[in-house]
């Protein structure tokens, strides 16, 4: 289980058009937010990531660098992107995932065509977002073990504007005996 305040695994991955991603060599004001999502297959997450598209420069204004992630393979990735219009948003993809699962994420097993048509892949991750503060701890989590019911992007800017305000701590960080 990942725990605040301290280093997220390393994730080092290729994007669709803005080169390689490595999560150590980012430097954004406050964090990075790392979205994962299920990948091509799932018509929530297409509609999920243009919400993040839509508001992602209200993210850059409040010191967030954004990443979507899936283990899609790059054609599936980049019709993704092309899908939610993202021509500012980095989209990468080929997650291991063994690496997802370093992250806590869970992993289905496909199961044939969705509801809009698209084979599901035999194995993929199901979505977590992260927020990982500048200096590679993690700030924020929330994992899914379905494709619904996930962290509100438009919520998530007032709980921003808070917690930079307040130098509000990471919280979820006492590992000690209960």
């Amino acid at each position: 289980m990942l725990t605040p305040r301290q280093t997220v695994p390393a994730l080092q991955l290729p994007t669709v058009a803005h080169g390689a991603f490595d999560l150590s060599a980012e430097t954004p004001d406050f964090a990075t937010l790392v979205v994962f999502y299920r990948g091509l297959h799932c018509p929530i997450c297409a509609t999920y990531l243009k919400e993040l598209v839509r508001l992602q420069s209200e993210l850059d204004n409040r010191g967030v660098n954004v990443i979507a992630v899936s283990s899609d393979g790059k054609d599936r990735a980049a019709e993704m992107a092309e899908k939610i219009g993202a021509t500012d948003l980095r989209v990468a993809y080929d997650l291991p995932l063994s690496v997802a699962r370093d992250w806590g994420l869970y992993t289905s097993a496909g199961r044939g065509k969705t509801s809009i048509g698209l084979e599901e892949p035999e194995l993929f991750s199901e979505p977590g977002v992260f927020l990982v503060r500048a200096n590679g701890e993690l700030y924020f989590a929330s994992v899914q073990t379905m494709p619904f019911v996930r962290p509100h992007f438009q919520e998530m800017l007032g709980a921003l504007d808070f917690v930079q305000k307040a130098d509000y701590p990471g919280r979820g960080e006492y590992t000690g005996e209960v």
